[in-house]
This record gives structure tokens, sequence and C-alpha cells, in this order.
């Protein structure tokens, strides 16, 4: 029967952290994290996710050794603009056994609901910004911000007692070296667009005003992805550690506005994939990783489509269409292979714009949620 322990010492945190490495060893397709981020990342001094958190971080043993871990943790924000009571998990990893993960989610159910919490959800990993666990496409590699854990996960977790599934989130990709190319009446579209309305353009994201732009990606998200499953309105603090995380690989080809008279309305913000530097170096920045970090992040062929929103009053003009075209052409020449997450399975109007974009299911991603 396995042991559940709370982390409470930097020989544990050490343990916590690492415990994936020990996992995925031989993996092609998991990417280590920057483990010199990764060993701060559980405190809220240098991370602001965990700000307005309660949170346990637990470890599960068998005869000593360390099987499994769980971030178990209550977002006071989130629970308060949806006026519910939801505890939430992240961070897990576990060895294939069905005994180990009934330990850690017991454990983590009674701590939730010893906080009065009356269900839990997961896994939102707030420190990797990964959400649900990989439940198909496990023969491709995992992009940057992103999960990847083994098919054993969503079986496990299937099979437990009270589990269900709460969302699934989808991933689509294309790759120009496989033929994609995006659709002419997509092309043509976009271009009567602009032809018929002289007030919307189009424009790169500036680097030397990151902060500024930026800014305008933060109020757009809040506004256009209000209504959205699971969205909480993102605040300030937050975003800047986003911009600290993404800045260093930040592309201008793959981040575009539209704007309405100069006045951003939408973004598309994609940015290259860090993983698969990552991998090469093993998460190490020392004593040479960086230098293949900085100078291998340029010649980068996968991208992800991070995030794509438009300002509610815009919509049904098809500038999202617009906005990926313009992604697509300033990446082109490179040729690219895309990757586009998450999206929602029940945003029927996201999944049929990138659908008629010629991108293809590559990825589900699943939530469980159990009520305590």
């Amino acid at each position: 029967m396995s042991q559940i322990i709370k982390v409470c010492d930097k020989k544990m945190m050490k343990e916590f952290v690492f415990l994936p490495e020990r996992i995925y060893a031989g993996n092609p397709y998991w990417a280590p994290p920057i483990w010199s981020d990764e060993i701060k990342a559980y405190t809220p001094r240098y991370n602001p996710m965990l700000e307005n958190t309660d949170y346990c971080l637990i470890l599960a043993l068998e005869e000593g050794r360390v099987v499994g871990r769980n971030l178990i943790y209550i977002d006071h924000r989130y629970n308060q603009y949806y006026n519910s009571k939801i505890g939430l998990f992240g961070a897990f990893e576990c060895e294939n056994s069905p005994g180990t993960v009934k330990a850690i989610m017991d454990y983590s159910e009674k701590w939730l609901a010893g906080k009065g919490m009356s269900s839990i959800r997961g896994p939102i990993h707030p420190i990797a910004e990964n959400w649900g666990f990989l439940a198909s496409g496990f023969d491709t590699p995992a992009v940057f911000m992103s999960p990847y854990n083994p098919p054993y996960y969503p079986e496990l977790f299937a099979n437990l007692t009270g589990y269900e599934k709460a969302k699934d989130l989808l991933a689509y990709t294309g790759d120009s070296e496989e033929g994609y190319v995006i659709p002419e009446r997509i092309v043509k579209f976009s271009e009567r667009i602009l032809k018929h309305r002289p007030n919307i353009t189009v424009r790169r994201f500036r680097m030397n005003r990151l902060i500024e732009d930026g800014e305008h990606i933060w109020r757009i998200t809040n506004t256009a992805l209000a209504d959205n499953w699971g969205y909480v309105p993102v605040e300030r603090s937050v975003f800047l550690d986003m911009v600290k995380k993404v800045g260093p690989i930040a592309d201008p080809d793959a981040m575009w506005f539209v704007e309405d008279n100069g006045v951003p309305i939408g973004y598309a913000f994609g940015f290259p994939d860090l993983n698969t530097i990552l991998r090469r170096i093993n998460g190490r920045l020392f004593p040479f990783g960086f230098l293949s970090l900085l100078f291998g992040i340029k010649h980068v062929r996968f991208f992800r489509l991070f995030g794509l929103a438009v300002m509610p009053e815009y919509h049904g003009m098809g500038l999202d269409v617009l906005l990926y075209s313009s992604l697509y052409n300033a990446l082109k020449p490179r040729r690219v292979k895309l990757e586009a997450n998450y999206i929602l399975e029940d945003n029927f109007s996201i999944r049929n714009a990138i659908e008629k974009m010629g991108l293809k299911l590559l990825k589900t991603y699943r939530i469980f949620e159990k009520q305590l």
C-alpha cells in the first residue's frame, strides 16, 4: 500500500520536481522543463499563479521509493468567478499502479473536502500551463506548454470510482513538408475582407514594444474568452509572468493583430516550439544548453498556435481567418509544422474555422472531475 506524504523540505521538493525524468526516461515524445526554473516554480515567491491559492504538494512512496506525485490546490479567484467550490489538481505523475493512483487521489479528495470543496477537477497544471491528460496522439511530440503522459494515465482515472470526463480539449495540425497549404478559398476570402473593409488592417507584434502589445493581448483575451469553459480573467501579474516565459522565444512572424482604425481588436499568438530544443539539452541550460537555446530557436520548424481571439462585437466577420492567413503567409517560407491547441471540443465555431483552413485533428486532452 502506498504511503502519501507532504513535501516539506528541499530534499522532498527535489524528489517531486525530478520524478518525471525517471518516469519518461527514453521517451522521445516527452519534453523536460527547464529544470533550473522548475525547482523554484512551486512557491508563490517565484510563481504568481500560486499567490491566490491554497495548495499542497504530495509524494507517493512504495517501500521508501517515490512512485507518484500530485499538486492539490484551491484557486480562490476561480471559485469566486464561478461561484463554485471546485478543487483542482495538477502536476500529477505516477507509475502504472492502480493502487498508487487511488492512494494519491484519495488523499487529494480528503484534503479538498476538508477545506469545503464539493468537487475535484483536473489535471490543470498551473505551473506548466498544462490542461488535461493526453488521451490520444501519444505518438506525436508534446509542444511547449502542453501535456504529455503515458497512455495509462487516462485509463487509470477512467477506472477510479466517481471520475468522469469533464471536457475534452483538441489539438489540430498542418505540416508544410507533408503537403499542407492554406486552401485557395481562404486566401481569396482574406483578400476580400481587406478590400471591402478599408478600416481593417493587420500587423505583426512589435518586439520593441513588448509590454504595450502584450497588454493588447491581455485586454482582448479577458474580453473575448470570458464565456469560455473554465476561463478566468487573467491578472496582470500572471500576464507579466507569461510574457517572461514566452518573450525570449517570441517570433513576430507568428504573432499578429487585426486592427479597426489602428485599434487592436483581435490577435493570433504563436511561438516556436521550445520543446524541440529542451529535448536535445535535457532541460539543462548549463554549461552549454543556453547556447543551444539562444541560437537554435531561430531555426525551429515546429510552431504552436497558442491563442486566437477576436473581440465579440467583431465575430462573424471572418477576422479569425484573416489572422490565421497572415500568420501562415509569414511562416510559409520556413516550411513550418503548426499545432493549434487547446480547442474546446464543443467550440464548434472555432473547430469549423480551423477545419476549413485544412488543419487536421491530431490530439485529444481529457479533464476529469469527481463530486466529493
